[in-house]
């Protein structure tokens, strides 16, 4: 009897959404919308695998040399094109970054939801949201006449300043506050009984933050961190301007460096649209495409496994 209640109660709730044309076409807008972004995902994919292969099917490059190769000179009698030094940068900055921002951001978050929520809000609430409206460019150039003079003169081993440890500080403050702002949800998320069943059994509030509440958010804190990597792989203007951007491996954090972004922006325009110079910086765009799908797929698996 209940069941069919249930099934008359669905089927008048269809009749008469059926037969209100508001209801139709307001169906219709947000369809198309999520259509527009699925189509203008694949063109955008599609785009990029075309391009990107170009390189290798129509110019006859080796794949393996292109991505193991640290031989990287387009302009030589004898072209070589490997983009092992960028792909190595771009990682290298990526990790040191995240290793930075990590712990900083979720320290944030906990002194924002855990120790202190009146200063959090007040004080570091309102410095989180100026970070994130911070153009790109500033950081670049606050870098730039800052960090770069303040590493030449202080480490002997930098002659210029210029450097892997240089991108990686700005980088690791541009992506700050994407890892707050994300921990910060997630131990807010957090039930109040897990911290009241705590307490009640005797532990500290320092006991309950690094034994409950930390292993409870601990795959939405990952993936805060997966989130700002992202988000630093793909950064390209800031970086540019105090990585040094050479076409060789770093020795070390104080020698200077490339990534992929930099060497497709200081590149793209000098290069002949179809020719083999600029066929190579879309496949390194190809790259950067693959490897954020990466980051998209270990986002999902994170999320798949936050249980409470």
């Amino acid at each position: 009897m209940e069941k069919q209640t249930t099934l008359s109660a669905k089927q008048r709730l269809i009749r008469s959404s059926s037969k209100n044309p508001g209801e139709t076409r307001g169906k219709i807008l947000v369809s198309l919308c999520a259509l527009i972004i699925i189509i203008a995902t694949l063109s955008i994919t599609l785009f990029l695998a075309i391009k990107g292969l170009q390189s290798f099917i129509v110019n006859g490059l080796n794949p393996l040399e292109f991505l193991f190769s640290s031989e990287w000179n387009p302009t030589s009698s004898d072209p070589q094109y490997g983009a092992l030094p960028f792909i190595l940068g771009s990682l290298a900055v990526t990790l040191l970054s995240a290793l930075i921002a990590g712990p900083l951001g979720i320290g944030c978050a906990i002194f924002m939801t855990e120790i202190s929520t009146s200063i959090g809000k007040k004080v570091l609430q309102p410095v989180i949201e100026l970070l994130v409206g911070i153009p790109s460019v500033v950081y670049g150039f606050i870098g730039l006449t800052v960090l770069v003079p303040f590493i030449r003169n202080t480490f002997s081993g930098s002659a210029t300043g210029f450097s892997l440890l240089t991108g990686t500080i700005v980088l690791s403050v541009m992506i700050l506050p994407t890892v707050t702002t994300i921990a910060t949800d997630a131990m807010s998320s957090l039930p109040n009984s897990l911290r009241e069943g705590s307490l009640a059994l005797g532990a500290t509030r320092w006991q309950t933050i690094k034994k409950v509440l930390i292993p409870a958010a601990l795959p939405s804190l990952m993936t805060a961190i997966v989130l700002g990597m992202a988000r630093a792989f793909g950064e390209a203007l800031a970086v540019q301007m105090v990585i040094g951007n050479v076409r060789d491996l770093p020795g070390s954090l104080l020698d200077p460096s490339a990534t992929l972004t930099t060497i497709i922006t200081l590149n793209m325009g000098y290069t002949t649209y179809g020719s083999v110079d600029n066929n190579t910086l879309w496949s390194m765009g190809l790259i950067l495409l693959i490897i954020s799908f990466i980051f998209i797929l270990i986002i999902r698996y994170l999320s798949a496994r936050r249980k409470i």
